[in-house]
């Protein structure tokens, strides 16, 4: 049974949409939930879903090993960021290497880098007349946005889109692509 721990900062959806696929399955499961929000409504969510969830102060993230010793403990065969807004430790990355997944609201490397989440993206896409945006999913390196591509999906922007619609072309396209995207990626580690 391959293991996996999520990181989210807000409210969770992908997470929650995450929990739900593995919940029933015989190959994966999501062990906990990490976040470094602890107001954040993904704890709501995940509490709701029965998985173990805890939130984690900067220092406990960056300055010590504390997130690092949990994760060590828990053995997770993937780490997965879904919503999660911090730069992630060259430490723990080099613990974890080629096991660390983010998705990006945006087709890399466009609109990509610190400052570049949730609707600063939209925006950014459609002030910048785009006619196509989706989602990247990528592994985590050292810096915003910039690990190697797993897998894109795309969707038109039109003319008359706002940044609202375009967030939910891309809300649409993370709840049916990046659950099986994960599932794939479990098959081959």
């Amino acid at each position: 049974m391959k293991r996996m721990i999520i990181f989210a900062s807000g409210g969770g959806t992908n997470a929650e949409n995450l929990i739900k696929f593995f919940q029933n399955s015989d190959n994966a499961s999501v062990i906990q939930l990490l976040t470094n929000n602890p107001h954040a409504k993904v704890l709501d969510r995940a509490k709701n879903l029965n998985v173990s969830a805890l939130s984690f102060n900067r220092v406990a993230f960056t300055k010590t090993n504390d997130v690092l010793n949990l994760l060590k403990a828990a053995k997770p065969d993937l780490i997965i960021l879904a919503g999660f807004l911090w730069k992630f430790p060259e430490f723990i990355l080099n613990e974890f290497e080629n096991k660390v997944i983010n998705v990006h609201p945006a087709l890399l490397p466009k609109f990509g880098g610190k400052g570049m989440y949730g609707m600063h993206v939209h925006k950014a896409v459609v002030e910048n007349n785009e006619t196509e945006t989706g989602i990247t999913i990528h592994y985590v390196n050292e810096n915003y946005d910039e690990g190697a591509t797993i897998f894109q999906a795309k969707c038109p922007v039109l003319p008359t889109d706002t940044a609202e619609d375009v967030a939910a072309k891309i809300h649409e396209l993370e709840m049916e692509h990046f659950p099986k995207v994960v599932d794939k990626l479990l098959a081959t580690i």
